[in-house]
């Protein structure tokens, strides 16, 4: 494992939760009435997501897992390898079928659900970043 990538990943992953933080709306009816905020909140969280994939599949390429096929089994993966708990496995899992709402345009858009990603999500990825930060200072 390269520990500046995984730094840099972590960093990255560090100021998208910071511009969700800073420009959150307070309610679903404000992020629906703005969009210049839906599109810093759907970029930063689609690129968080993207971010978390990339740390995962980093970590893995230096274990016995198999290559994962999706984003989805890259979390499956580190939760097998003991790198994240299960629950954040599987919200972080959910987070990439919103991920690919966004990206691919398969449905609209509710901003409910992107308001509450907002908060919890940002979390899933504080806590995301918290369970890999230690293996930069593994031997």
């Amino acid at each position: 494992m390269d520990r500046l990538i995984l730094a840099e990943k972590i960093e990255a992953l560090r100021r998208c939760v910071a511009r969700i933080e800073q420009r959150r709306a307070a309610t679903p009816e404000a992020l629906q009435r703005d969009l210049d905020r839906q599109d810093i909140m759907s970029l930063n969280l689609t690129r968080a997501v993207q971010t978390c994939v990339d740390i995962a599949m980093h970590l893995l390429a230096d274990t016995d897992e198999p290559a994962p096929t999706t984003m989805d089994e890259a979390f499956a993966g580190l939760v097998t390898q003991s790198f994240i708990s299960e629950p954040l496995g599987k919200r972080l899992r959910a987070a990439v079928g919103f991920r690919n709402i966004v990206v691919h345009s398969y449905q609209p858009i509710d901003w409910t659900i992107v308001h509450a990603l907002t908060y919890a999500g940002a979390e899933d990825f504080r806590a995301f970043a918290a369970a890999v930060a230690p293996l930069l200072d593994a031997d």
